[in-house]
């Protein structure tokens, strides 16, 4: 089974936090996820977060405080997500890979249909930012 390390930026601004959807091409095609990208040998999360974010959205960014590593399992290959909290320094956002993007408060993250692998660093991001409902369940899917 193939293991990626993935870097993903939690971007924010003004109170919100960056959220991107894949594009139909892609794997897991129209799940949200922080924008970011398979560490290359060699490189540094921050190197890879600055040049994955310049690829794919056309900004660049300051990185900044790290969250836990997690890893999840899906059923043909495992990956190890490397979270850090993010801000845009230059650039307007352009979808260069992904399909669409949104600007959400940490409370809302949960209303987006998100990659099973960023769940765990939404949890982690919502405690280190104070959201007094960080613990609760997710809302029902239907």
């Amino acid at each position: 089974m193939n293991h990626y390390k993935v870097a993903c930026a939690i971007i924010e601004l003004d109170g919100k936090v960056l959220a991107t959807q894949r594009s139909e091409a892609m794997s897991l095609p129209l799940k949200w996820e922080f924008p970011g990208g398979k560490i290359e040998d060699g490189e540094t999360v921050s190197a890879c977060l600055e040049r994955e974010l310049l690829e794919e959205l056309g900004i660049s960014i300051i990185v900044g405080a790290p969250l836990p590593p997690t890893t999840h399992r899906y059923p043909a290959f495992a990956v190890t997500l490397y979270p850090f909290r993010c801000r845009i320094v230059a650039g307007e956002i352009a979808l260069h890979e992904h399909a669409t993007f949104a600007w959400l408060r940490p409370a809302e993250l949960l209303t987006l249909d998100w990659a099973e692998a960023d769940l765990p660093v939404i949890a982690q991001y919502r405690r280190a930012a104070g959201d007094r409902d960080a613990g609760s369940a997710p809302p029902a899917r239907h």
